[in-house]
């Protein structure tokens, strides 16, 4: 097998000629965050002066097993702290300056890797002459974990080490892309559930601007952020679980990576996630996009029709709760706000699992998305909005179009082995795949997703909402959450007042 020699700042890689696309794998994009470096920034990696063979992904992060991932084709067997590394596609390492993608995993910012087989580059950079990068970043307590308020200036930022990360990886693309054929001035970050609402963050930190010029957020927005004393009382958590007073934090850096990864696993879901806190992030989100930090970039974003379906249909509770049962599942889920959801929105109807997944869905991603797209045409920024309503006919159709089922379509990988567990082995599936995957490749080479197969793709605006709606067949359609949208909206000012 051919193989290809390009020149990082680093030093010399070594990629392999897969057919009419050249892959580097595994290159060190920051030191490993390992030893005094754990819950610090990430520092730039040591150059070396032999060719560095870039033949094999780097390890993921550490983490703990996933049902849920490993279903999705995310293997963990290859697992370490020291997990910093890119991967890249690309056409030719020529000097065409090609429009860069950079893809950001999900995975609720505790599981996943960029080395995911959904992740194949391959088909992007050959049909779309585009240069594809995918990394790995840290996940969990190591990438999320709040402890400058408890541990002092030493452990200042260690609540956003992940997105430190997402953005030493965007600076090496920057300062590397070029010498791999891309253009460092047309990179598009896109990614999906916790990829997403990176980018969400990303859109809103001062220190990423320029780093990206578009964004694709799949499933995800601006909102999945903690604030700063909820963030600390989390560490506390751990801490305590850990038998770490608060006096001796400097400990939590000798304690085995594995130990810290399954004792953080015992914390509810979302735990840990990007903290509104410091220098990095000092407001939220959302506030930050609505006062104009991304007023400059052309998003397409969407969800989707059944997102919570995935984590529903894999919970034991749905298949044998009884009535009271179900209602401490919604209970649990909605906490505070579960009494004004049940006056507000329930009208008595009968609590169910297709009840539980459409408030899911609503409150934990299409709302969200709908918000995100709001603020940035407020701002006059170009933004086109999608809805994936195609139903997988596997497991007896019972997954419908839920979480994560769009990412084979988007990058084409549905010939992948495995995929058709998630996806059957429909001969249709093509046909979608085929229409996605230009369009986002039309979006990253354009800034506009509208193909010749798709009907006109109207970008968003706030008086007919169009969304495309991707389906068997594909149409465009004015504000098809209308009615829910506008109920949420109306819930949300219902529970501020009530506050």
């Amino acid at each position: 097998m051919a193989a290809t020699i390009v020149e990082s700042l680093y030093g010399k890689l070594r990629g392999q000629q897969q057919g009419n696309v050249t892959v580097w794998k595994g290159i060190p994009y920051a030191k490993p965050p390992i030893g005094d470096r754990r819950f610090r920034a990430p520092q730039q990696p040591d150059p070396w002066t032999e060719v560095r063979e870039a033949s094999l992904f780097g390890p993921s992060a550490i983490q703990a097993s996933n049902g849920i991932m490993e279903f999705l084709g995310t293997q963990t067997d290859n697992t370490s702290e020291d997990c910093l590394y890119l991967n890249v596609w690309s056409p030719s390492a020529d000097s065409r300056r090609r429009p860069v993608m950079v893809w950001i995993h999900g995975g609720a910012f505790t599981t996943g890797a960029g080395s995911g087989q959904l992740y194949d580059g391959h088909s992007f950079a050959a049909e779309g002459d585009v240069v594809v990068v995918t990394f790995n970043y840290r996940l969990g307590a190591l990438g999320f974990l709040h402890l400058g308020g408890i541990g002092g200036d030493a452990f200042s930022g260690s609540c956003n080490c992940g997105i430190l990360d997402q953005i030493a990886a965007l600076q090496w693309v920057k300062d590397n892309i070029e010498n791999f054929g891309g253009d460092p001035a047309r990179v598009t970050v896109f990614g999906e559930s916790a990829g997403a609402m990176s980018i969400g963050v990303l859109m809103a930190v001062p220190k990423a601007q320029g780093l990206f010029h578009q964004a694709i957020l799949q499933s995800g927005a601006a909102v999945n952020v903690l604030s700063s004393s909820i963030a600390e009382k989390v560490s506390s958590r751990l801490l305590a679980a850990l038998k770490i007073n608060h006096g001796e934090v400097d400990k939590i850096r000798q304690i085995p990576a594995q130990q810290l990864v399954d004792t953080a696993a015992l914390l509810p879901a979302m735990s840990l996630v990007p903290v509104v806190e410091g220098y990095l992030l000092p407001v939220h989100p959302e506030q930050a996009i609505a006062e104009g930090a991304a007023k400059e970039i052309p998003v397409l974003i969407g969800t989707n029709k059944d997102e919570y379906r995935l984590f529903s249909f894999f919970d034991p509770r749905w298949k044998q709760s009884d009535e009271e049962e179900i209602s401490s599942i919604f209970e649990h889920a909605f906490g505070l706000n579960w009494l004004g959801i049940s006056e507000y929105l329930i009208n008595g109807e009968e609590l169910n699992q297709d009840m539980y997944d459409k408030l899911m869905t609503m409150s934990l991603f299409t709302f969200p998305a709908l918000q995100l797209a709001e603020l940035q045409v407020k701002l006059g920024a170009p933004v086109w909005v999608y809805r994936f309503d195609w139903e997988t006919p596997a497991y007896g159709g019972e997954l419908k179009a839920c979480h994560s089922l769009e990412i084979p379509f988007v990058w084409n990988t549905i010939s992948k082995p495995g995929v058709e567990k998630m996806t059957g082995s429909s001969e249709e599936r093509k046909k979608l795949a085929e229409e996605m995957h230009h369009s986002w490749i039309r979006f990253a080479r354009s800034g506009n997703p509208n193909t010749p197969k798709l009907p006109e793709w109207r970008a968003y605006n706030l008086e007919h909402r169009p969304v495309m709606i991707f389906n068997r067949e594909n149409v465009l359609v004015h504000d098809p959450n209308s009615e829910e949208r506008r109920d949420w909206r109306n819930l949300m000012r219902y529970l501020e007042k009530s506050r």
